[in-house]
C-alpha cells in the first residue's frame, strides 16, 4: 500500500512537472505565455514532491508532507487565479498542475489514514468536493456580492436595498383593483398554484397506473412522461395553436357562435396551464414510487379490522403517502419558480422573477447587480418551500413495517377516488396529446 502511495505520488508530481513545463498556462499566445516568470513558485512544491515521494519515510509524515505540498500548491494556483485580474483565463497547463496538487494531497489524506487508506476514494472525495465548491458556492458568492455592490464598487447595504425592496418586485395592486401585483407575488402564487396541480395530477396518474385495471397503462405512462423528453418551449407553442387569438378554439367559436377571438391564454392562467403540463411528469414519476411502497400489510390489517375502502384509503394510505406528496409539490414549487421558458412564451403582461432576472441583463438597462438581488430573493423562496417542507414530513413518522417484503396485493381504490382520479388523468392525458398533435401539425401549415 505505501508503495502504491508513493508511487502514485510520483506519477502526479511527474504529471504536474510536466503540465508546468510543455502545456500552456494560460489561454492565450506563445508570447504572452512565456513571460511566466511566476511558475517558479508551484516548480518548487511539484520538485518539492518529487523529493517526497523518491525519499519515502514513515507512512504519516509522508501524508503530513504531501499534504501540506498540495495544500500549498493549491493555494498557490488559486491566489494566482483569482487576486490577479487582468489576465487571461487558465490553459491546460494551470488545469493539469491544479489537478496534480489536488491529488497530491487525497494522496496525503489517505498515507494519513483518511477513508480507510483508499487512495481513489480519497481523490474522488477531493475532486468533487472542489468541483462543487467551484461551479455552486463560487458563483453564489459571486451573485451576493453583485447584489450587495453599489455603483461605486463598494459593498453597500441601501443599493441592494433600492434593487431589492421596489413597488416593481412587492407591489400589490391587484389586491386593491389595481392592474397587477409585484413579480415576487406572482411568482410566489404561480408556484403555489403550480404545485399544488401537479401534486394532484401526479397523484391520480401514479394511483390509475397502480391501483387500477387500466389496460392502456403503458401508452399513458408515455403521455405523462412525453413533456419531460421535448424542449420547453413546445408546450407553448402547442398551447398557442390551440388557445390562441387565432387558434384552433377562437376560431372554431367565432365562425359557430360569433363569439370574438379573446388574448385570454396569455397570462397567470396560460402560464400556469404550461407549467402544469410541463411538470406534471416529474409529480409522477416522484409519486409513483411512493404508492407503490404503500405496505399492503398495514391496508390488509385495516380492512381486517372493518374498515371500509375509503377508511383504509384515507386513515392508512394517503397518510403514508404525505413524504412523497410534500417532496412533490416541493419539487413542483421549485421548477415553476426557476421556469423560464413559459413565462418568457406565455407571460404576457405577467412577469415572475425569471424574465426580470432576464431583462435585467439583456434588456435596455443592463443592471447585474438588479439580477442578483432578483437571484437572491429566487434562493430565499427556493430555501423558503424546502425548510416548510421539512417541518411539514418531520411532525409525523411514516415507518410502516420493517423486516419482510409485503407479498400482498394493494388494496383496490375506493370507486369515488377511482372514477376521481380517472376523470382527471385521462382528460389530462388527452390534453397532452392534443397539444403535440397541434404543434406537430404547425410545422407543416404556412
Amino acid at each position: 500500500m505505501e508503495n502504491g502511495l508513493r508511487r502514485w505520488a510520483l506519477v502526479w508530481s511527474l504529471l504536474g512537472c510536466a503540465g508546468l513545463v510543455l502545456l500552456p498556462w494560460h489561454m492565450a499566445p506563445v508570447e504572452v505565455v512565456r513571460r511566466g516568470f511566476w511558475r517558479v513558485g508551484p516548480g518548487l512544491v511539484l520538485l518539492a514532491s518529487l523529493v517526497s515521494a523518491l525519499r519515502g519515510g514513515e507512512r504519516a509524515a509522508f501524508g503530513r508532507r504531501l499534504m501540506l505540498l498540495g495544500g500549498a500548491g493549491v493555494l498557490y494556483v488559486g491566489v494566482h487565479g483569482f487576486a490577479i485580474g487582468g489576465q487571461p483565463g487558465m490553459g491546460t497547463g494551470a488545469a493539469l498542475v491544479a489537478a496534480s496538487f489536488l491529488i497530491l494531497f487525497a494522496l496525503g489524506l489517505a498515507a494519513r489514514g483518511f477513508f480507510r487508506g483508499d487512495a481513489f476514494v480519497a481523490g474522488a472525495v477531493v475532486l468533487v468536493t472542489v468541483l462543487v465548491g467551484l461551479f455552486t458556492f463560487f458563483p453564489l458568492a459571486r451573485i451576493l456580492l453583485s447584489a450587495i455592490l453599489g455603483a461605486d464598487g463598494v459593498p453597500s447595504g441601501r443599493a441592494f436595498a433600492e434593487r431589492l425592496f421596489t413597488a416593481k418586485i412587492w407591489r400589490l395592486d391587484c389586491v386593491t383593483g389595481g392592474r397587477s401585483c409585484g413579480v415576487a407575488w406572482n411568482t410566489l402564487l404561480l408556484a403555489l398554484l403550480t404545485a399544488t396541480t401537479t401534486t394532484g395530477l401526479g397523484l391520480a396518474f401514479a394511483l390509475v397506473v397502480t391501483r387500477t385495471g387500466f389496460r392502456a397503462k403503458r401508452l399513458l405512462r408515455v403521455l405523462t412522461v412525453l413533456p419531460i423528453i421535448t424542449p420547453p418551449f413546445v408546450i407553448g407553442l402547442g398551447l398557442i395553436l390551440i388557445f390562441g387569438r387565432s387558434g384552433l378554439i377562437n376560431q372554431w367559436l367565432e365562425s359557430a357562435l360569433a363569439v370574438p377571438p379573446s388574448r385570454w391564454i396569455y397570462g397567470l392562467q396560460g402560464v400556469w396551464l404550461a407549467q402544469t403540463l410541463a411538470f406534471t411528469p416529474i409529480a409522477f414519476l416522484v409519486l409513483i414510487g411512493v404508492v407503490e411502497g404503500v405496505s399492503p400489510t398495514l391496508e390488509e390489517a385495516s380492512q381486517t379490522l372493518r374498515a371500509d375502502r375509503w377508511q383504509t384509503f384515507r386513515r392508512v394510505s394517503l397518510p403514508l403517502m404525505r413524504p412523497g406528496l410534500a417532496n412533490a409539490f416541493l419539487v413542483g414549487f421549485i421548477e415553476s419558480i426557476a421556469d423560464f421558458g413559459n413565462p418568457i412564451v406565455l407571460g404576457g403582461n405577467f412577469g415572475v422573477l425569471s424574465t426580470e432576472v432576464f431583462f435585467s441583463i439583456v434588456g435596455a438597462q443592463l443592471d447585474q447587480g438588479r439580477a442578483a438581488a432578483l437571484g437572491v430573493l429566487l434562493l430565499a423562496l427556493a430555501l423558503g418551500a424546502f425548510f416548510g417542507q421539512r417541518r411539514v414530513v418531520g411532525r409525523g413518522v411514516y415507518t410502516s413495517i420493517s423486516g419482510k417484503g409485503d407479498a400482498g396485493r394493494s388494496a383496490p381504490l375506493p370507486p369515488p377516488v377511482q372514477r376521481l382520479a380517472f376523470g382527471v388523468a385521462l382528460p389530462w392525458a388527452m390534453l397532452t396529446l392534443l397539444i403535440y398533435a397541434m404543434a406537430l401539425a404547425g410545422g407543416f401549415v404556412e
